[in-house]
C-alpha cells in the first residue's frame, strides 16, 4: 500500500510538473508590436513564473477563437483584442471575467489596480496593456513655423500645404471638431456628444471638406501606418495624421526630421482577453496578472512608443531615463500619457463608431467622392 501511495504520489507530482510548464499561448498581431511585448514582459514573465509563453499571430476578430472552441480545440489561452471584441467575447462567454482589485497586482505604492488604469475598462473581460495616439506630425525642413495646435494642422493660411488624413471617418471627425473650436471636455466626451446632437457631424465634413478642397490646402489619404512619414519625407505633404508609434521610429530610428503635435491627439487601446477553457487557463491568468503589472507594461515602452496602461508606469520609466533599448533616448516625452501631451486629447469611443460607424461610413465616402 505504501508503495502504490509513493507511487501515485510520484505521478501527481509529474503531472503538476507537467502541467506547469505546459506554455501560456498569447495571440497577438505581430511585427515590431507583438515583439515589444515579448521582450518587455512577456520573457521576464516566464522566467519568473517558470513557465515558457508563446506568441502567435493572428489578424483579429473572434472567428479564429469561436472556431476552436466550436471544434473543442482551444489553443490560445491570452488574446491581445480591442475594444469592442472584449464586450462580445464577454457577452458570449468567450472570455473570462474579472475581479480587477483581486485578479491584477497594486500600483507600487499600494493603490488599488482599478485606480491606477488608465481609465475604466469597455468590459469586464478586458485588463488594458497599452495606449496609442492617432496624432499628427510634420518635417521640420519643410514648414516655415511651428505647427503646435490641432486648429494648426487645418490652418492653411499659415501653413500652406497639402495634409495627409486617414481614408476613413474615424478620427478625422473629432479632429475637425477640435479645430472648429469644440473644446474637448473630459476624454473627448464634448466631442461625441457634439457628434450625436444634430449638425455635428456635418459641421465636422465640411471642416475636412474645407481643407481638401482650399487651393492653400488638399488631402492625401493614407490607408496604411508606414504611409504618412513616408509622405512626410516626400515632400508630398507638410503635415500628417497618423500613430505616434510610426512617427518615433521614423524620427529615432531612421533619423527623419518628423515633428509630432500632440494637441488633439487621439488615445485608442489595446486590451487583453483570458479565454474561457483556454488549455493552461491557471497559468495564463497568473501570467496575465504579472505581465500587466506597473514594472511588466513600463518594460514594453523600452522597445516601442505605446504607452502602458498603468499610470505608474511613467515614474517607473521616469526613474530609469533613458529608457529607450538605444540607452540614449528619453521616453517619456514621445509617451501619449505623458502629462505633458495630455492637456488636449479624446479617448476614441469604440461604442460612438460600433453603433454609427457604417452610416458615417456612407457619407464619409460621399463627402470623398464630391472632392
Amino acid at each position: 500500500m505504501k508503495k502504490l501511495s509513493k507511487l501515485l504520489l510520484a505521478i501527481t507530482f509529474t503531472l503538476s510538473i507537467t502541467s506547469s510548464a505546459f506554455a501560456v499561448v498569447v495571440a497577438s498581431w505581430g511585427g515590431a508590436y507583438t515583439e515589444s511585448q515579448k521582450l518587455g514582459y512577456g520573457d521576464p514573465t516566464a522566467a519568473k513564473l517558470g513557465v515558457p509563453i508563446d506568441w502567435v499571430d493572428y489578424s483579429g476578430g473572434l472567428s479564429e477563437i469561436k472556431a476552436q472552441a466550436e471544434a473543442g480545440a482551444i489553443t490560445w489561452d491570452i488574446m491581445d483584442v480591442f475594444a469592442y471584441d472584449t464586450i462580445n467575447g464577454c457577452d458570449e462567454g468567450i472570455f473570462v471575467e474579472f475581479d480587477f482589485d483581486k485578479d491584477f497586482p497594486p500600483a507600487p505604492d499600494g493603490t488599488p489596480a482599478s485606480e491606477d488604469f488608465f481609465t475604466s475598462m469597455p468590459s469586464k473581460c478586458a485588463v488594458g496593456n497599452i495606449l496609442y495616439s492617432w496624432n499628427y506630425a510634420y518635417n521640420s525642413e519643410n514648414v516655415k513655423g511651428t505647427p503646435k495646435t490641432i486648429k494648426d494642422f487645418f490652418n492653411t493660411k499659415k501653413f500652406p500645404g497639402k495634409r495627409a488624413i486617414y481614408k476613413s471617418a474615424l478620427t478625422n471627425l473629432e479632429i475637425a471638431l477640435a479645430a472648429d473650436g469644440v473644446k474637448m471636455g473630459k476624454g473627448g466626451e464634448n466631442i461625441y456628444n457634439k457628434l450625436e446632437a444634430d449638425g455635428g457631424v456635418d459641421r465636422a465634413m465640411n471642416k475636412i471638406k474645407e481643407l481638401c478642397t482650399d487651393p492653400n490646402g488638399g488631402c492625401v489619404f493614407w490607408s496604411a501606418g508606414a504611409q504618412p512619414p513616408e509622405l512626410l519625407m516626400s515632400g508630398e505633404v507638410v503635415m500628417a495624421t497618423g500613430w505616434n508609434g510610426r512617427f518615433f521610429n521614423a524620427t529615432i530610428g531612421e533619423g527623419a526630421p518628423i515633428v509630432q503635435v500632440w494637441d488633439g491627439q487621439g488615445l485608442d487601446y489595446e486590451y487583453f482577453a483570458l479565454v474561457k477553457g483556454g488549455p493552461n487557463e491557471a497559468d495564463a491568468k497568473k501570467a496575465l496578472a504579472m505581465m500587466t503589472s506597473t514594472e511588466m507594461l513600463a518594460g514594453s515602452a523600452k522597445y516601442i512608443a505605446y504607452a502602458p496602461w498603468r499610470k505608474s508606469s511613467i515614474a517607473v520609466m521616469e526613474a530609469g531615463e533613458p529608457w529607450y533599448k538605444d540607452g540614449k533616448t528619453n521616453m517619456v516625452p514621445h509617451m501619449p500619457t505623458a502629462p505633458a501631451n495630455l492637456k488636449s486629447y479624446f479617448l476614441v469611443n469604440a461604442e460612438y463608431w460600433a453603433d454609427n460607424g457604417t452610416e458615417l461610413g456612407e457619407k464619409w465616402e460621399a463627402m470623398k467622392a464630391g472632392l
